[in-house]
């Protein structure tokens, strides 16, 4: 029903849209005859003003008869014009009066079958409900039966149960399923030897000692405890942290994949093999006598601290970083003679007169000499207190790693020049309380200078100096060789400073040289 009534609003919805669109064009072009009418007026009124000027002008121009007629030929059309406009006004005044008329018995017919549709829908809408209503009561009706029902045969089944009992119990079995009785049976088998078994298990439990029982309960707590404190000491564990000594003054990491990849190491390997050599040998230090591993292809980082004394003695470790578990590195060494084994708190360590290593995580190794590879050890083990370096600068340069192949940290910068061969100025390094050193040997080379200043007002006394006299600043030490190819740019950040550089080509050789302590011969050159 309501559907036959959707079909017949269609048609009623189309004529009156129809009616409506008609009448809006009748008003647009009442509008425009009601425009055009005013523009007349407005014509008839300015040529009249026109009209006084000209005869109120002393003394009166040549052409003034010409003029004013000329002006009155126009006036005298506008009437006829005004006219015309007003009959087609009219007209369409009366055309927009029927349209609207129209659209008046369009919407009257609209109103009248969507009365229709309502009315239809609400009818439907109560023998539905009226519909529910009796299926509710249906349904109840069906429930309160079943509940009826299941009472019944409640009643029903103790009896019948004791009869199947007793049956079982004389071995009787019901002729309609006789292979029930081998069942039954079966299963009482099952039962008996349940009801023995628990009764073993009480007799034991009986004989077992209360004393011993709390014990062993006290255990159980005692490992889920520690196990609950070694998570949260996990989870509460700095994420990445080095297990480097807390004397350690400086940190110099090495990206081996980007010692493969990049531009400028390939390209001194292939000019010169012998001087590249020296210069990677230099930067690895111990790490290069690491048996059985290869460093350029199955180590992913070597990372390099130094501590000094106030005498000057500078002592170097050596952690390793392998891209796969070192135990076949550890079986080696273990099965070669020349290395002796010995503990520290439960970790091995292998000695040679030599070298040094011990394994100090899965994927990790400490090697070098013999008493820095102990206190690696005892670092790990928490023995002997660890670095711990924080701070906005410090995250700022372990977010540099993974786009770096070389990463210098420094927390005493005036030692630097003690360490290594002479980097920056000493004025430089004596103007910060912090220091790092971010390379990426790309072509061209990009260096990251990140400085700690004592204030936040050194700090910006310090960028205008950086920028005004870059080449003050920023040059090897000892020579002419500058840090950068166009101006730096400097970003600030309270007391940190953030100095991005392209480094010539030259400048990066000698300041890796440098680092390396390989740069007997390019010291020479640079000057």
């Amino acid at each position: 029903m309501i559907s036959k009534l959707e079909t017949e609003k269609k048609p009623i919805l189309q004529k009156r849209n129809e009616a409506k669109s008609a009448a809006e064009v009748c008003n647009r072009e009442l509008a425009g005859v009601e425009q055009r009418i005013e523009a007349n007026d407005a014509a008839d009124r300015d040529l009249l003003k026109r009209l006084s000027e000209l005869q109120a002008q002393t003394p009166p121009p040549a052409d003034l008869e010409a003029q004013s007629a000329a002006i009155g030929a126009r006036r005298v059309r506008l009437p006829e014009e005004r006219a015309e406009l007003v009959r087609a006004r009219l007209g369409s005044a009366e055309a927009s009066r029927f349209a609207k008329e129209k659209l008046s018995a369009a919407e009257e017919e609209l109103a009248v079958i969507e009365k229709r549709i309502e009315r239809t829908r609400a009818e439907f809408e109560a023998r539905d409900r009226g519909l529910n209503d009796n299926i509710r009561a249906q349904q109840e009706a069906l429930r309160e039966a079943r509940t009826r029902h299941q009472v019944v045969e409640e009643r029903k089944n103790p009896a019948y149960l004791n009869i199947g009992r007793h049956l079982a119990s004389q071995g009787i079995a019901p002729p309609n399923a006789p292979h029930l009785l081998t069942d039954v049976q079966r299963h009482r088998t099952a039962v008996d030897r349940h009801l023995q078994h628990t009764a073993e298990l009480a007799l034991l439990s009986s004989k077992i000692d209360k004393q011993e029982l709390r014990q062993f309960y006290f255990s159980i707590v005692s490992v889920f405890v520690l196990l609950l404190i070694a998570l949260v000491v996990f989870f509460k564990s700095p994420r990445s942290r080095e297990w480097l000594p807390h004397e350690t003054d400086e940190i110099l990491s090495i990206n081996t994949d980007h010692f493969e990849r990049d531009d400028l190491p390939k390209r001194w390997r292939k000019e010169q093999p012998d001087a590249w050599e020296n210069v990677w040998n230099g930067l690895v230090g111990s790490a290069a006598r690491t048996p059985v591993l290869n460093l350029t292809r199955d180590t992913v980082r070597i990372t390099r601290a130094v501590t000094s004394n106030d005498s000057g003695a500078i002592r170097e470790f050596f952690l390793l970083e392998a891209r796969r578990d070192v135990s076949r590195v550890v079986q080696a060494v273990d099965n070669d003679n020349a290395f002796q084994r010995r503990d520290i708190g439960g970790l091995a360590v292998w000695e040679r007169p030599d070298l040094a290593l011990a394994r100090v995580g899965p994927t990790t190794l400490a090697i070098g000499a013999a008493p820095e590879v102990d206190e690696l050890v005892r670092v790990r083990l928490g023995i002997d207190l660890d670095l711990k370096i924080t701070g906005q600068l410090f995250d700022r340069f372990q977010a540099l790693d993974r786009e770096s192949a070389l990463r210098l940290i420094s927390r005493n910068p005036p030692d630097l020049s003690r360490v290594f061969h002479p980097i920056f100025p000493p004025e430089l390094l004596n103007n910060s309380q912090l220091l790092g050193l971010a390379l990426t040997l790309q072509n061209p080379v990009k260096a990251r200078l990140l400085l700690k200043m004592k204030s936040g007002e050194i700090a910006d006394q310090f960028a205008r100096q950086l920028h005004d006299e870059p080449q003050r600043w920023l040059h090897l030490q000892d020579s002419d060789l500058l840090l950068y190819k166009q101006p730096p740019e400097i970003t600030k950040q309270g007391a940190n400073l953030e100095v991005h550089l392209n480094v010539p080509d030259d400048a990066a050789r000698v300041l890796l040289q440098r680092i390396a302590k390989s740069d007997t011969g390019s010291t020479v050159a640079g000057n």
